[in-house]
């Protein structure tokens, strides 16, 4: 059975923990190439954890390690990726990086998108969100066929690892994880609708510029979206 893990925020008390877990996992290559110095790992270390970007890996509550997803001007870069030793051998290490190249791709997607966004306006503006949501559809359309013909490896990373819509408290994590299944559940052309309106904060003429459809389609797709959202989720919302 898969192991069911998730990205979670660091702070100052898991210092301690994934210092210990990194000397645990790396002692034994560090010491055929140098002496090992407890004081040289813990300053680097404390370097790299105090560097934005760096992720608690949880496997069920429990942390299983931590990895460095960093954005830079021009590059995305990933480090400081540690598994304890109880996670390594079972895919868990390959399910991750393909998640993290998922969304440097994605990354990269939206940058390029908003600047061909901004040079398709042409005139020093801010494109409307509507232009920029369009340009983001249409090149992750693009991306995915492409991904599809390099022998699905981010097609993979994604059925592994469900796409996240909500980022909610430990508390309401059920019942989101309830509704994110409910709208992965719904048709696409209602599920497009929904996350522009909702999630985008668009228009109905904005969403139906993006989706290239009729403003009164657009409107009506949401209608009947969200009452769909409502058959599938009225055990939870009655």
């Amino acid at each position: 059975m898969a192991d069911t893990w998730r990205f979670g925020s660091v702070s100052e008390a898991d210092f301690e923990p994934l210092l210990a877990l990194r000397i645990d996992v790396m002692r034994e290559h560090l010491e055929r190439v140098f002496r090992y110095e407890p004081e040289r790992a813990r300053r680097i270390f404390r370097e790299h954890f105090d560097e934005p970007g760096l992720r608690l890996i949880l496997v069920d509550g429990d942390r299983a390690g931590c990895v460095g997803f960093r954005i830079c001007e021009g590059e995305i870069k990933i480090d400081s990726f540690y598994l304890d030793r109880r996670y390594q051998n079972r895919g868990l290490g390959a399910t991750i990086l393909k998640v993290l190249l998922a969304e440097a791709d994605a990354q990269d997607l939206v940058q390029e998108a908003i600047f061909e966004s901004w040079e398709r306006r042409g005139d020093g503006e801010p494109p409307p969100p509507a232009l920029v949501f369009a340009t983001i559809r249409r090149r992750a359309i693009d991306l995915a066929r492409r991904a599809h013909s390099r022998k699905g490896r981010e097609i993979l990373a994604a059925q592994e690892s469900p796409e996240i819509w909500f980022d909610s408290k430990p508390e309401d994590r059920e019942r989101d994880i309830f509704l994110q299944e409910a709208m992965n559940k719904i048709p696409d052309i209602y599920r497009d609708v929904i996350t522009l309106k909702v999630w985008g904060g668009l228009t109905f003429a904005e969403v139906a510029v993006a989706l290239e459809i009729p403003a009164n389609t657009a409107a009506s797709r949401y209608r009947y979206g969200l009452a769909e959202l409502r058959r599938l989720t009225r055990n939870i919302f009655p």
